[in-house]
């Protein structure tokens, strides 16, 4: 049996600090404490599970995935990558799901009222699951940037939210993954809030012309690590799984 690896303790520098006034919406959600951290309990490390079997042949395909009359519009894309714990080594059997915009910068939402136009063969979401190597892979059209009010009206970049579930539903992790070369991403208050250019980095999904399809799709890849010091940051968990 081999042994444990070694715990390594993450750099709360890092992460974003909990008050950051350039994300305006943010501000009254911010504590007023120093935060605690709190064991698992049983219910968040064992209960349901989700299936392997659950998932349809293209539920990691959203060109296709909700498709009524034809394709998705817009740039097709693959994005790839692996996920790691904080020893690289890889995590197998985890599921993960995507959700995004959609070409114009419209998600399929009732609450999204941008003026760009809906995509009827485009529902914006899918989910795959790591292969033995940690391996993940989807196929998708690129997001467009869209406004929000916020210092009355920022962009933001195009992103995916990234969903990524541990032995149980209640382990769950997200984070949001944007596109190199993008020019609105140093202008993004919410991409500011995290203090270093390194770490910002790391949610930036890099060009992979070695994984590109012919006259078809671009590829970029997205590596996810779990824990330890130069963890991806998760906007719901910065502790990690």
């Amino acid at each position: 049996m081999a042994s444990p690896a070694p715990f390594i303790r993450r750099d709360r520098l890092w992460h974003p600090p909990q008050f950051a006034p350039g994300y305006k919406t943010s501000v009254l959600r911010s504590p007023r404490r120093a935060l605690l951290s709190l064991e698992a309990a049983l219910g968040e490390l064992s209960g349901p599970k989700f299936g392997h079997d659950m998932l349809a042949h293209d539920d990691n395909d959203l060109i296709r995935n909700h498709m009524v009359s034809g394709e998705a519009v817009g740039e097709r894309i693959i994005v790839h990558g692996r996920v790691v714990d904080e020893n690289a080594r890889p995590v197998p059997g985890t599921l993960l799901e995507v959700w995004q915009a959609n070409a114009g910068g419209k998600y399929r939402h009732v609450n999204d009222h941008y003026k760009a136009a809906d995509d009827p063969n485009f529902g914006g979401c899918g989910r795959c699951i790591t292969d033995a190597d940690g391996h993940y892979y989807f196929r998708t059209i690129r997001p467009g940037p869209y406004p929000w009010r916020n210092n009355g009206s920022d962009w933001r970049p195009a992103h995916i939210h990234v969903s990524v579930f541990g032995e149980a539903f209640a382990q769950r992790l997200v984070t949001q993954m944007y596109f190199e070369g993008d020019p609105l991403i140093p202008l993004c208050p919410i991409v500011n809030t995290i203090p270093t250019l390194a770490a910002r980095n790391m949610l930036i999904a890099q060009l992979d012309m070695g994984a590109m399809v012919p006259f078809d799709s671009l590829a970029y890849r997205f590596d996810i690590v779990l824990r330890g010091r130069r963890q991806a940051f998760f906007e719901n968990r910065t502790e990690g799984l």
